[in-house]
Order: C-alpha cells, then structure tokens, then sequence
C-alpha cells in the first residue's frame, strides 16, 4: 500500500485500539463463532491471521490449532494482541508488524490463513488475497470474512459516503461475486461460503471510529436518503435505540 494510505490506517487503528478491542459485538456467534468454526480443530496446524488488529479471532482460533502468528500495520494493535493473547495464557501465539499486501513470510509456509473485517480498509484487496493464497502451503485454507455489499451502484455509492464520513480509513466494501471472483483469480477453489446477517448498536459503531461523532448530524441526514433496494446495510429503531443491520459474508477457499 502507498505509505499515506498505511498512515491513514495507522492513525485511525491507533484510535480505535481500546474500544475495538473491547466490543462485545465483535465477539458473538454472528461474527466471530461462525468464523473460527470454519478453521478445522489441528494440534499440528500453523495458521497466519493477516491484518490482525488485537487479534479477537486468531486468539478464538489458537486452541484449535498448534500455533498462530499475527500480522498488522499499526503497532499499537499488536501490543494489545500480544497483552491479551499473554493475559488468555496462550503460548502458541505470537504477533509482529506486516503489510497484508506484502507478506513477509515465504511460499506455503501455513497450513491456513483468516482475516476479518480488513478488505474494506484496503484499496487493492485482490493483493491480500493473493498474498494469502501464497503463503498457504497447496491443499491449505483461507477464510476470509467482510461486510458485504449490495450490487446496486447508487445503494454502494450512499453507504460508502457513511462508511467515510464515520472512518477515514475505510475504502470499499465487496459484493459477494467481487470477493468470489478474487478468490478464483488467486488461484484458489471454493469450499465453503455463506452469509450472516448480524446487528451492531448503531451509535456504538458510529462513535468507534475518529470520524462518528463529528460526522453525527450528516450521517443521520445521509440515513434520511436510503436509496431503494438497501439490504446489506440497513438501519433500525429510532434514537438511542437504533441497530445497524449488516451482512457477514463467509468465504472458506482450499488452494490448489
């Protein structure tokens, strides 16, 4: 990625480090149980969890499998991951700054690779996939796990405008066909998919991200102007009770 792009990142994750690791949202069945069941149990396996943050699912995977290792841009998320990971007494578990877009590590050298939530942050996310398709040995897995996006371009075009008034680090959020075609140009055959549609607490996930709170009132006027046809991002209830209603795509590949 260019350099004011991993800037852009850095300062933005260095911001949510505390609340981002302890949203509870993050951690329920929808979002992350679904995920770390489709990491098969293996006292041998290594598994690399690209674009890390504090690393909620690679310390939910690390009992399943013989050692994870963590990558992420912004140091300040890696120190979380490595104190929670220390806090939860998992020794199999270790963490170091990485560009998911240039992995440091040579060919086949996993089992499997996983990442959450980190396509929309990044503007060339067919590299990270490609990169995890490279670093995971033939017969190994990915899984990959995002919002997804509707195909209609006015529904995609309104929902990014939120997505960057709220966080200046997103950039795009995939389609289910965009992540699948991604997934065949990197070489790498389908095996498992779903979609899990999942709630967040709307002003929780506004205000977690630098942008939220300032941005309030055009965002809530944004929210007065939904296109017709919105479906992957949607928002109910009124004030303080209002949810965010998304759809949490699933992707398990096997490289071939």
């Amino acid at each position: 990625m260019g350099r004011m792009y991993e800037d852009s990142i850095r300062e933005e994750f260095t911001h949510q480090t505390d609340v981002f690791a302890r949203a509870g949202a993050l951690k329920g069945a929808q979002v992350l149980g679904a995920l770390v069941d489709l990491v098969p149990a293996d006292p041998e396996a290594r598994w690399l969890e690209v674009a890390c943050g504090p690393s909620m699912v690679g310390r939910a995977v690390a009992p399943r499998i013989g050692s994870l290792h963590g990558v992420d841009l912004t140091p300040a998320m890696i120190e979380r991951a490595r104190e929670e990971a220390a806090r939860e007494g998992l020794a199999n578990a270790e963490f170091g700054i990485g560009d998911a877009t240039a992995l440091e590590f040579e060919d086949g050298s996993f089992d499997g690779a996983i990442t959450r939530f980190s396509l929309h942050h990044i503007p060339a996310p067919q590299r990270v996939v490609e990169e995890m398709a490279r670093v995971v040995r033939p017969g190994g897995l990915v899984v990959i796990a995002d919002h997804a996006r509707d195909d209609d371009a006015a529904v995609a075009a309104w929902v990014e405008e939120i997505e960057r008034l709220r966080d200046p680090s997103h950039w795009s959020c995939l389609t289910p066909a965009r992540l699948r075609a991604i997934g065949a140009a990197a070489g790498l055959e389908p095996d498992r998919e779903e979609l899990v549609p999942f709630e967040l607490e709307f002003e929780d996930w506004r205000d977690r991200s630098s942008g939220g709170k300032d941005a309030a009132a055009l965002i809530d006027r944004l929210l007065e102007e939904v296109p017709p046809g919105a479906e992957a991002f949607r928002v109910v209830g009124e004030g303080a009770e209002r949810k965010l209603l998304l759809q949490n795509m699933l992707f398990r590949w096997r490289r071939a």
